[in-house]
């Protein structure tokens, strides 16, 4: 009789280790996925941890900065309230004056990773920026998806950016290499060159700059 009672317990004791065994196979199968669907832009728990210490502060992210944020559409999908509902690629699609980097980017082939992203900074050349290369370059990069790509993941950097960040930073990008940023208060520069033309902007799984220059790779 004893026999059988421990036999029950034991049986009893793996039926109720096992849901939760489940359970965690099915968790880190889950982040797997996730993981596998934006490579580029996926981070370590810790990585992700130290950018939304940086990046999450709503206090440091509550008002958007600059001169180019009066442009920006007091309501709708491209106000800044409707940015902070969409992944960073739609948002900017709703900007009217981010339309030539949009274009650049579906040309690409750049939309689902950087809207499957998480916890990114963009720095996103407005239509003025592009038109400040010559005509000729422009299209020569708009024509080589290679060139484009690794000019575009130059402006990504793989975690959230607060302003502070920018005050004297250095940053390795998507593309592998690094850009710099100084400043302070709400005046902030990339790269000695390109300026931060209304920064602060939130979407959904990154914190975006608008700059007035397109920032090109050293290499």
């Amino acid at each position: 009789m004893n026999t059988r009672i421990r036999r029950t317990a034991v049986t009893l004791a793996a039926v109720a280790v096992l849901p939760l065994a489940l359970s965690a196979c099915s968790d880190g199968g889950s982040d797997s996925g996730k993981s596998g669907s934006a490579p580029k832009t996926s981070m370590p728990a810790s990585a992700s941890a130290s950018a939304g210490a940086a990046g999450g502060s709503a206090s440091a992210m509550a008002e958007p900065f600059g001169p180019a944020c009066s442009s920006v559409p007091k309501e709708g999908a491209g106000s800044f309230d409707g940015m902070a509902k969409d992944p960073v690629a739609t948002a900017a699609s709703n900007n009217p004056a981010l339309s030539t980097l949009v274009s650049a980017v579906k040309k690409a082939g750049l939309v689902d990773t950087l809207n499957n992203a998480r916890d990114i900074t963009v720095f996103a050349p407005t239509d003025d920026a592009f038109k400040k290369l010559p005509k000729a370059t422009l299209d020569k990069v708009l024509a080589d998806k290679a060139q484009l790509t690794k000019i575009l993941t130059y402006h990504v950097v793989g975690r959230r950016l607060a302003p502070k960040d920018l005050e004297n930073g250095s940053f390795p990008t998507l593309e592998k290499s690094k850009l710099v940023t100084s400043g302070s208060g709400e005046s902030y520069t990339v790269n000695d060159s390109s300026k931060v033309v209304c920064g602060g902007v939130r979407t959904a799984n990154a914190n975006v700059y608008i700059v007035d220059t397109v920032l090109m790779p050293s290499s």
